[in-house]
């Protein structure tokens, strides 16, 4: 038995304060059970909600970014199996939720994309984030992936190490693969897949408290929001 966790929202299924808070309660829910993430329509999830990011005051920027980060640790830190089905575009948010998943199945379609494109918004990475991404995307493409912040058809995100397979139906294959880890000895799988991971969204709370002064300082800014309407405008 797995839980299937779809992303059914707004925006192509956008990570809102109100889809975060649902993502956070359904993953307490499924108590460490095998956990499958899928997106609603035609799209995982295209990112962080721009319109909500674009109406928020400094305190809300604040509020918003830390919820982000509890979200994608308590994806990567989930004390059971993880799958992501990128049944479609998968950036940003969307692409650091694929990346935070113990196995990444993606669609083949080239329509497709793939990716992390906050440096192209002007935006620094959250600190847990940042360890997240740069424990999950090999070496030989961290720069790439971050610093390019380009978005990425399929084929590019198998080769970069974004995904670990391509498939004509993903929405079946990613049931396969969910439901061969849901077969491995839970204890077994649980212990090996924390000593992995094991430091990776621990800081002690000095370093944490002055990495994340730094990264709201640059979310809070002028230039981020009329970035942000700028892309919406597009």
């Amino acid at each position: 038995m797995f839980h299937d966790l779809v992303l059914d929202g707004p925006g192509k299924n956008a990570l809102g304060t109100s889809m975060m808070e649902s993502i956070l309660r359904r993953l307490d829910d499924a108590a460490g059970e095998p956990v499958r993430f899928v997106g609603a329509g035609d799209t995982l999830s295209a990112g962080l909600d721009l319109k909500e990011i674009a109406s928020l005051d400094a305190a809300g920027v604040d509020r918003f970014v830390d919820l982000v980060e509890r979200l994608m640790a308590a994806i990567f830190d989930y004390p059971g199996p993880t799958v992501a089905c990128v049944n479609g575009h998968a950036i940003a948010g969307g692409c650091v939720i694929t990346l935070s998943c113990d196995h990444r199945v993606a669609t083949s379609d080239p329509r497709a994309r793939i990716g992390l494109n906050e440096v192209a918004l002007g935006l620094v990475f959250p600190p847990k984030i940042f360890r997240i991404v740069s424990h999950r995307v090999p070496p030989r493409a961290r720069h790439e992936v971050m610093l390019r912040a380009a978005l990425h058809a399929p084929a590019d995100a198998l080769r970069l190490g974004l995904v670990d397979e391509l498939a004509a139906d993903p929405r079946a294959t990613s049931e396969e693969r969910i439901r061969e880890l849901s077969a491995l000895p839970r204890a077994a799988y649980v212990a090996t897949k924390r000593s992995l991971r094991d430091g990776v969204t621990a800081f002690a709370p000095a370093d944490y408290e002055a990495a994340m002064r730094n990264t709201l300082s640059v979310w809070r800014g002028d230039d981020i929001k009329q970035r942000v309407l700028a892309r919406l405008k597009k």
